[in-house]
């Protein structure tokens, strides 16, 4: 696809509607799935936090016979004012020049997309919310453009009130694709000049932290680099303290990628679609999404434990327990993609091991089917 992509999301026009309640999971599935397990020609317990997946995701997909083939990675590019305030490595034309690589196939998650391709069926979407350096028109990118950038926040606030809900749409947008696919895993990445330091001063704000223990290297900022980064958000973290709810630190603080991932993940949650974080950035988002509406928690599945600095602090207030821990610091999804071959094998571990019965195997009680 290219140009201005007409798909709209229900929910973007109907008010606060990452408020609604989210779906609720079948504990009866969940029961099944749990019993199953324990039947498995293994010791109980004995592969770990593959049982758990396998557990989660049944219950999840309310299905007996979880499964995540079918996989949907949207990420969502935008540019941030703040860059301004020279917080990054890389200069912000890089945003909209990564756009055209993450469509022609030369970024990591393009090429980890086709991997994951090879055993199962993947979509990769690119949505482009607004680039300092737009690209026009570049096949497989859907441009949602709410404006050039955000504004840079030690001056005012990132977005108007209408971007917000714009940004928040967007996500929402790309979950009802995801589901009108028949998307049995939603992954969302982002891609945007100094959005670390966005993500950091915003998550500084929801967990009343100083920024020298969250704002990290990003690009790949020296020590130097990384303590001007935490000035620079002090100096916002002081200009916005009177922000009264998390919506408004969102406003105040975040990029149009994070509203569009919180949003995302709030939709994906009321459609009941199981949602895999990545890491530092789209855990601020989760963070954020949790915080707008605490229902959605149960879907959101966390992949990884990034590299970047404050993202420990992300983990624990959301109370995460990620599966990997391979230092990577990327963004793109990656850390969520690498992850999903642990889910599919989890997934036929579950559904293909034979039980005690069906393999005439004795039970830990003793009992010897035939």
């Amino acid at each position: 696809m290219s140009g201005v992509d007409a798909r709209r999301s229900d929910a973007s026009d109907a008010g606060d509607w990452w408020r609604r309640d989210c779906m609720q999971a079948n504990a009866q599935i969940q029961a099944q799935a749990r019993a199953r397990q324990g039947q498995l020609t293994k010791p109980p317990g004995s592969l770990g936090a593959l049982e758990e997946l396998a557990v989660r995701l049944a219950w999840l997909q309310r299905t007996p016979t979880p499964s995540v083939e079918r996989v949907w990675i949207s990420v969502f590019a935008a540019d941030h004012g703040v860059a301004a305030e020279g917080v990054s490595a890389f200069p912000q034309a890089v945003t909209g020049e990564m756009v055209r690589n993450f469509a022609s196939g030369g970024a990591a998650i393009s090429v980890l997309a086709r991997s994951l391709g090879a055993t199962g069926q993947v979509t990769l979407e690119v949505v482009n919310l607004g680039t300092v350096n737009d690209p026009g028109p570049v096949p497989g990118v859907r441009r949602a453009i709410i404006a050039p950038s955000t504004s840079n926040f030690c001056i005012e606030p990132a977005m108007s009130e209408a971007q917000l809900r714009a940004a928040l749409a967007a996500g929402a947008v790309s979950v009802r694709a995801a589901s009108d696919a028949g998307a049995q895993l939603f992954i969302g990445g982002e891609m945007g000049i100094a959005n670390t330091t966005s993500a950091a001063a915003l998550a500084c704000a929801l967990l009343q932290r100083a920024p020298t223990g969250l704002a990290g290297a990003g690009t790949g900022l020296d020590a130097a680099g990384i303590a001007h980064k935490a000035a620079v958000i002090e100096r916002a973290l002081a200009l916005h303290a009177a922000a009264g709810d998390d919506l408004e630190r969102l406003r105040r603080l975040g990029g149009f990628e994070i509203a569009a991932l919180a949003g995302a993940y709030l939709a994906a949650a009321q459609a009941g679609l199981p949602v895999l974080v990545d890491g530092f950035i789209s855990s601020v988002a989760a963070l954020t999404a949790l915080r707008l509406n605490p229902g959605c928690r149960d879907w959101l599945l966390y992949a990884h434990r990034s590299h970047e600095r404050g993202h420990a602090a992300v983990l624990d207030a959301l109370q995460a327990r990620p599966l990997l821990d391979l230092g990577m610091r990327l963004g793109e999804a990656s850390g969520a993609a690498v992850a999903v071959p642990l889910l599919r094998l989890a997934c036929d571990l579950h559904n293909g091991m034979a039980t005690f019965a069906q393999a005439g195997v004795s039970g830990s009680d003793g009992t010897h089917a035939h």
